[in-house]
């Protein structure tokens, strides 16, 4: 992984993916909190949730965001809002890792809460 600076926080949880990594920060009735770090030209999958909405904060690097019709370009200490159901996607087109941390809302958070319409690695079903 590059070197993205010194982080204070002991992840519950920690996952690789090809476009970059996610740390599970914090988990409770109805909410978990994430740490994305997407690596330069990577994207998430173009994705939506049936049970959950996502509020994401960029917290390092500018990341270029899909949330349904608008794509958003988001520099440090700006947020948008996912609703349940919307498709959304963050990419990072820059040469920096960019950070997200992710709060997620819903009566179910697991990742098998996935639909996905357009995938760079191959996961779409």
């Amino acid at each position: 992984m590059p070197d993205i600076g010194p982080v204070k926080s002991r992840p519950i949880e920690e996952e690789r993916r090809p476009w970059g990594s996610f740390h599970t920060l914090e988990e409770g009735p109805g909410y978990k909190v994430k740490r994305l770090v997407i690596l330069p030209g990577q994207r998430l999958s173009l994705q939506k949730h049936r049970r959950r909405a996502e509020h994401w904060v960029v917290a390092a690097g500018t990341a270029t965001v899909t949330n349904g019709t608008r794509v958003l370009t988001l520099s440090p200490r700006t947020c948008t809002v996912i609703p349940r159901q919307v498709w959304h996607r963050i990419e990072n087109r820059g040469r920096r890792p960019v950070v997200v941390i992710e709060v997620q809302h819903g009566s179910y958070l697991g990742e098998d809460d996935i639909i996905r319409t357009q995938d760079d690695y191959g996961r779409v079903k």
